[in-house]
């Protein structure tokens, strides 16, 4: 751990349709400057399994905690950061739900004009991206190959993750930050930036899609490392 940092432990939540492999460059970053990583793979069949299996990853780790949450995933880190190793959550183009909320009930009212994310009518109870528009909607400032490679290695979205509501929602008693991505075609970055509002969080705008754990690693980074500074601060 570099000395001056004031958490040793940081915890990766994926979001939907996508696996922990994504944050392996986030990962990396971490890594080399000292800081102990969990990445969890949530199962994605409900919110209660996916906090379950992030409450796992935070019991393995040394405390204090920043627990990050990448678009569903900031569903996710909503309910498990009550954990009482969790010292900050960090918002990386994700959902900032508030109690009895759901990613069903953020994405019920997009703002008019948003682009509408290309998800195909459930198949047996899982949803999926539609493959041809999957680039241009999640990853577009990705390479091709690797937007095409995930498109094609989609991870089911279990129709009833997206209905798990919140009950306690830890950005109400924890410090956050947020990434707003600004060319993101998911999550519509006005509804990023109202949720991080909401959350009182402190907010960074970085351009890029919704992929941006994987296209801008390094402004990622950053931003958790600039919340785990914050952790030293007196009073946290």
């Amino acid at each position: 751990m570099k000395t001056g940092s004031a958490a040793s432990s940081v915890v990766l939540v994926h979001g939907g349709f996508v696996d922990g492999s994504g944050w392996q460059e986030v990962y990396n970053l971490l890594q080399k400057d000292g800081y102990n990583v969990g990445v969890v793979q949530n199962p994605t069949l409900s919110l209660e399994g996916d906090v379950a299996a992030t409450k796992q990853v935070i019991d393995t780790q040394d405390e204090p905690v920043i627990l990050v949450g990448h678009s569903y995933g900031g569903a996710v880190i909503t309910e498990a950061g009550t954990h009482p190793k969790v010292a900050a959550l960090v918002y990386i183009a994700a959902f900032a739900p508030d109690k009895g909320e759901s990613v069903n009930t953020l994405i019920a009212d997009a703002p008019p004009g948003a682009p509408v994310p290309p998800i195909l009518p459930p198949q047996d109870g899982f949803l999926f991206l539609d493959r041809e528009k999957f680039a241009a909607s999640f990853a577009a400032d990705i390479p091709a190959e690797q937007a095409a490679f995930m498109a094609d290695s989609q991870v089911p979205w279990g129709v009833a993750a997206l209905s798990g509501a919140v009950s306690e929602p830890a950005w109400r008693e924890k410090p956050s930050w947020y990434l707003v991505a600004t060319e993101d075609r998911m999550i519509p970055p006005p509804a990023q930036r109202a949720m991080s509002e909401r959350a009182g969080a402190t907010t960074v705008e970085v351009p890029g899609s919704h992929a941006i754990y994987l296209s801008q690693p390094q402004a990622v980074a950053a931003l958790i490392k600039q919340a785990a500074a914050a952790t030293a601060l007196p009073g946290r």
